[in-house]
């Protein structure tokens, strides 16, 4: 098994690419994090095309081209220490064959992001690179508690992370160790059969995802299934199902945990014994702490479930 390479932790004045691998984003939405960022002693910088607009039946931040210039030359400039992408959306797969990490390789650098970046995770560590599967610079409607930054920079300062949750009805206890892997449930989905998926052999999964009709998230679920993931697996934890359900529904961002979305998760696995975590705050919610994908973890489900990163 190829061992993980965890990148260095970063020192004050280091300096961070700020970039758009999927939606187009405006500047203003951006400056409370890049003034965080600044005030922790980095230096953002942007990429050529981070403010970009290409319309092309939806709004990326640029070209395919334009996208994967900007991701080559963050993953791979010497001056740059960490990349943070700016949103999700869509668009992130479009890169994946043309990523470059011949520098990269030499200076690894912790990339973060979630939603949509979830295959940029993935493509890092099948290449046997760690990264943070996190709160990005951009926070949406439902904004972003303190501690989902703070933690992202304790990861970049080289800090290991301990979550104690409370108890959910669904949970199936036990331990479980093994490596991270997963993020947003569409793009696990979108990502089967290709080779850029997650292998799942013998790891702890993590699911979030959000804006999905209910029988969407059982159809991903069901391909999971047949794929075989859940008999691979040794444990999984389950984090934000928000804004799910009818288009028709009032849709509820305050509601981090979709009920109805955990019920049917918990029926899908009725049937498999690994320890199960529901309710972890990571995901398209307001309390989004960051995971390490790559990290080795260990979840304890019971009374009291604890993860360590």
């Amino acid at each position: 098994m190829k061992e993980i390479i965890f990148p260095k932790s970063l020192k004050k004045g280091d300096k961070i690419a700020i970039i758009s691998p999927a939606g187009f984003v405006e500047e203003a939405p951006l400056q409370n994090t890049l003034n965080l960022v600044q005030s922790k002693g980095y230096e953002p910088v942007f990429g050529k095309h981070t403010l970009g607009k290409f319309v092309n039946g939806y709004n990326y931040s640029g070209t395919e081209k334009e996208r994967i210039q900007d991701l080559n030359w963050a993953l791979n400039d010497e001056e740059i220490s960490a990349i943070w992408a700016t949103r999700g959306g869509y668009g992130c797969q479009h890169l994946l064959r043309h990523l470059k990490l011949s520098k990269f390789k030499e200076n690894p650098k912790w990339y973060i992001g979630y939603s949509d970046n979830t295959v940029i995770n993935s493509y890092l560590l099948k290449n046997g690179f760690a990264s943070i599967h996190g709160q990005t610079i951009k926070t949406a409607s439902f904004g972003v508690s303190e501690e989902g930054y703070e933690n992202i920079f304790n990861i970049l300062e080289g800090k290991k992370l301990k979550y104690t949750l409370e108890k959910h009805p669904f949970n199936k206890n036990g331990i479980a160790e093994g490596e991270l892997i997963g993020g947003n449930l569409a793009l696990i989905y979108a990502l089967l059969g290709t080779n850029y998926s997650f292998k799942f052999k013998d790891k702890i999964l993590f699911i979030e995802d959000i804006g999905e009709n209910f029988y969407a998230l059982d159809r991903m679920l069901m391909s999971l299934d047949l794929a075989g993931v859940f008999r691979k697996i040794k444990g999984l934890i389950i984090g934000g199902m928000t804004n799910m359900g009818d288009e028709k529904e009032n849709k509820n961002y305050e509601e981090p945990f979709d009920e109805f979305a955990y019920e049917i998760i918990a029926q899908r696995l009725k049937k498999y014994n690994f320890p199960t975590l529901f309710g972890f705050p990571n995901g398209h919610i307001f309390d989004n702490r960051p995971l390490i994908i790559g990290r080795n973890v260990k979840i304890e489900v019971g009374e009291k479930p604890k993860v360590e990163i």
